[in-house]
């Protein structure tokens, strides 16, 4: 019996995705999705196009460095202004212009020097055979020079989130990179950096800093009404008429706003809206929708980043959590007794221990991606002390700690 009825309810389900109400074209409100234009957006295109504007012409420019929080446009800038390059390249000219996108944070990418070079060969020579390790480092970038120097090429390579590979491999690879202008005969290389961290630059070697000879565009944040227009000009395409309660926009905006002016989050929140008013089987997306999504959205994501953060980062976030839970009523914990935890819990799981320097800058990452809330508090002439407690939900925490349990051995 309950067999039937499970089948009864399952094409119930299917029966109200036949009868969509709510979506024209779910994919405008995706983060892949390429507008025809570009809102509040003017000025840092034309900025891009100007700089870049030399490449028709096959000379090499400037290398370029676009920064602004995340969900401000950079990404969005830089491909459109490479798909204007593309339809102006002529084709009778006597060098190639090629333009070449890469996302640094990608985890099969962005893990090594090595995989990253990998990568670009083969963006370069599809048919190139490629090992997924096992070269020395000094062949892997003669592969490289030989897969973009067999033919006059300017060549402009897009990295985006270039912040988290200098993070995760070192400055040399930056260096090493632009450097390579020298030993090629026939192509050269303009670097395009895309990064989320605004002091990106200034935290490089100043010897890999004097290499890059570049030029900088910041995307400050989106204010709420900017990003409005941004909803109001996506909701016309990716949603039947009439679906939009009064007032959704305006609280997505809000929500967005809040959350430094980030564009793309207003986006997801409209879209996750959309598909809990469509799973109520309701006739529109209400206000209540975007309640429920901007919830979904945060567990989501501070869950996500827990999964996918570097077992060091696990680590001192469970030293929190641990240390929190067995203290007496809600008192916080200070930076000191986290490190005292941690290098306790590094023991028990074999990793090296890292200095309470590099411990002090995780848990500075911890507050800003809003896991927890740090407060530096006077102690008079006892100096300063940062003291810790959790900025997420009770139920999100205990998500995080059966993610960190299953990945080491925690107490």
């Amino acid at each position: 019996m309950w067999v039937i009825d499970m089948k009864l309810e399952i094409e119930k389900i299917f029966d109200t995705i036949d009868k969509n109400a709510i979506f024209k074209d779910k994919s405008i409100l995706q983060a892949n999705y390429a507008p025809n234009e570009i809102p509040h957006r003017d000025e840092q295109i034309r900025q891009i196009a100007l700089i870049l504007a030399p490449v028709l012409r096959g000379e090499k420019t400037s290398n370029l460095f676009l920064y602004g929080k995340t969900g401000t446009g950079k990404t969005l800038a830089m491909r459109y202004v490479q798909e204007e390059l593309y339809k102006r390249a002529k084709k009778d000219t006597d060098f190639k212009l090629k333009i070449e996108y890469l996302n640094c944070k990608l985890k099969k990418v962005s893990d090594t020097e090595y995989r990253i070079l990998a990568e670009l060969i083969k963006k370069f020579k599809p048919d190139e055979d490629v090992p997924i390790t096992g070269l020395p480092t000094q062949a892997i970038y003669s592969k490289f020079i030989d897969s973009i120097d067999s033919e006059k090429n300017l060549i402009v390579l897009i990295l985006d989130e270039i912040d988290q590979t200098v993070k995760k491999i070192s400055n040399d690879f930056l260096y090493n990179l632009v450097r390579l202008n020298s030993e090629l005969s026939k192509s050269q290389i303009c670097l395009v950096g895309i990064s989320n961290n605004l002091t990106f630059l200034d935290e490089l070697d100043p010897r890999v800093r004097s290499s890059l000879s570049e030029e900088e565009i910041v995307f400050h944040p989106y204010n709420a009404l900017q990003i409005q227009d941004i909803l109001n000009q996506r909701a016309i395409l990716a949603f039947k008429e009439g679906v939009l309660q009064e007032g959704v926009i305006s609280k997505c905006a809000a929500f967005a706003a809040k959350e430094h002016g980030d564009a793309r989050r207003a986006l997801d929140l409209l879209r996750v809206a959309g598909e809990l008013a469509e799973r109520d089987g309701s006739k529109k997306i209400l206000l209540k929708h975007i309640d429920e999504a901007n919830e979904k959205i945060e567990k989501d994501k501070i869950l996500d980043t827990i999964t996918s953060e570097p077992k060091q980062f696990q680590v001192v976030l469970g030293s929190i959590i641990y240390l929190l839970e067995n203290q007496n009523g809600n008192n916080p914990v200070f930076t000191g007794d986290v490190y005292d935890f941690y290098q306790q819990l590094c023991i028990k799981n074999k990793l090296d221990v890292l200095t309470q320097r590099r411990v002090s800058e995780i848990i500075q990452e911890l507050d800003m991606l809003g896991i927890i809330n740090v407060r530096v508090i006077s102690k008079g002439r006892g100096g300063r002390m940062r003291e810790i407690r959790m900025a997420i939900s009770k139920g999100i925490v205990g998500k995080a700690k059966e993610i960190i349990e299953n990945s080491l051995n925690y107490i």
